[in-house]
C-alpha cells in the first residue's frame, strides 16, 4: 500500500468526520431481531420506505415468536408496498422460525450463523453485526462500492474486494462509522447519476480523471457506476 493511498484515505476520513461527526443508523429498531428485519426488508427499497412499513409490523410482531404467530400472509400484507415483498415476506417468516429453532429466539452475534438465515446475505450479516452488536464490520453497499472506485481507494470491481480494499485502508476501529458516513455522503453530496465531480467536497481532489472519464462513457447516464456483482441470498 502506497503512502500516497494512505495519506488519501487519512484526507477522506478527515473530510468524512468533519462532515457527518455523528452517524445514526438510518433504519429505525430497538433491538437486534428488528434491525435485522429492517435491513433484509430494504434490499432494492429506500430506507424511508422500510421506516414507513416497519412500525406497523414491528407493533404487531416485536420478536420472532410473534412474526412466526403473524404467518407469512400477514407480513405480506404489512410489507407489501416495498420491493420484492412476497419473498421477502417469506424470509422474514422462515428467519423467525430458525432464530427460535436454532438460537432460542435471539439474533446470534455470528456471522456464519447470521449468512445461514434466509434471505441473509454477506452484507445483511455485517451491518447487523456492527449496528446491533458493535463489531467492526464495513459492509458494502452501492454508495460504498461506486465511491471508493471514484476515490481510487479499490479497484471496486466487486463488493468482496471494495470491502477488502477499504478494510486495508481504515482502521478497524473507525469501520462501523465509515461505512455510515459514506452512504450520507453518497446521498447528498456523491450521486450515482448527473454527479458534478468539481463540485463534490471529495471527488473535487481525490476523483480520478481517467475514471469520471469511464462513467461518462459506460452507460445509459452519463456517471453510471461500474456494474456490482451481488452475492445470492438463500
Amino acid at each position: 500500500m502506497s503512502a500516497a493511498l494512505q495519506a488519501k484515505a487519512a484526507r477522506v476520513q478527515q473530510t468524512l468526520d468533519a462532515l457527518y461527526p455523528s452517524t445514526p443508523v438510518p433504519l429505525d429498531h430497538s433491538d437486534p431481531f428488528t434491525l435485522l428485519v429492517a435491513v433484509l426488508l430494504s434490499a432494492q427499497t429506500t430506507d424511508k420506505k422500510v421506516n414507513e412499513v416497519t412500525p406497523a409490523l414491528f407493533a404487531a410482531a416485536p420478536g420472532p415468536s410473534e412474526m412466526v404467530a403473524l404467518g407469512e400472509a400477514a407480513i405480506l400484507a404489512y410489507i407489501q408496498a416495498i420491493g420484492l415483498a412476497p419473498t421477502k415476506a417469506k424470509h422474514i417468516a422462515r428467519l423467525s422460525a430458525l432464530l427460535l429453532e436454532r438460537h432460542g429466539g435471539q439474533v446470534p452475534d455470528d456471522e456464519a450463523a447470521l449468512e445461514a438465515l434466509p434471505g441473509v446475505g454477506h452484507k445483511t450479516a455485517s451491518v447487523v453485526l456492527s449496528q446491533a452488536f458493535g463489531r467492526p464490520a464495513f459492509p458494502v453497499d452501492t454508495h460504498i462500492h461506486r465511491l471508493a472506485w471514484r476515490w481510487g481507494l479499490s479497484e471496486a470491481r466487486t463488493v468482496v474486494q471494495t470491502e477488502a480494499d477499504l478494510k486495508a485502508l481504515f482502521p478497524a476501529a473507525r469501520w462501523n462509522d465509515l461505512h455510515l458516513q459514506i452512504i450520507f455522503f453518497g446521498r447528498e453530496h456523491c450521486p450515482a447519476q448527473r454527479h458534478d465531480w468539481a463540485a463534490c467536497p471529495i471527488c473535487a481532489w481525490a476523483g480520478l480523471p481517467e475514471r469520471e472519464v469511464e462513467e461518462r462513457a459506460s452507460g445509459v447516464h452519463p456517471t453510471r457506476a461500474p456494474r456490482v456483482k451481488v452475492r445470492k441470498t438463500p
